[in-house]
C-alpha cells in the first residue's frame, strides 16, 4: 500500500527558509519520479516541482524557480523541498505526489505559513 507522509512544515518569517520532507513506502521509491504541489486557501492545487527517479533532473514552477530546490535521498525513501527567501504568498499546504500508471497518490500535506 502506497504511503506518503509529509513533514517539516511550520511558521517562518518572510525571507526565511524551511525544508519540508516526504517519506514514502509501499513501492520502489527509487524507480519513480516524485512531485511537490501546494494549495493555498481558496485556490487550486498547483504543481511546484518534479524530480526524476535518480535525481539527475529537476524542474520547478516559475513562481518558485530560483528560491526552491527539490531533491531526494533514495536510501531514505525521502524527497525534499528546500525553500528559501520565503514570501507570504508561499503560504499553503504542501503535498508530495506519486504518479503510478493511471493513478496519483498524495500525502496528507504539511502546512507552511509565511508571516511576520
Amino acid at each position: 500500500q502506497v504511503r506518503l507522509v509529509e513533514s517539516g512544515g511550520g511558521l517562518v518569517q518572510p525571507g526565511g527558509s524551511l525544508r519540508v520532507s516526504c517519506t514514502a513506502s509501499g513501492f520502489t521509491f527509487s524507480s519513480f519520479p516524485m512531485n511537490w504541489y501546494r494549495q493555498a486557501p481558496g485556490k487550486e492545487r498547483d504543481w511546484v516541482a518534479t524530480i526524476t527517479s535518480t535525481g539527475s533532473f529537476t524542474s520547478h514552477s516559475d513562481s518558485v524557480k530560483g528560491r526552491f530546490t527539490i531533491s531526494r535521498d533514495n536510501n531514505k525513501n525521502t524527497v525534499y523541498l528546500q525553500m528559501t527567501n520565503l514570501k507570504p504568498e508561499d503560504t499553503a499546504v504542501y503535498f508530495c505526489k506519486l504518479r503510478w500508471g493511471v493513478s496519483d497518490y498524495w500525502g496528507q500535506g504539511t502546512q507552511v505559513t509565511v508571516s511576520s
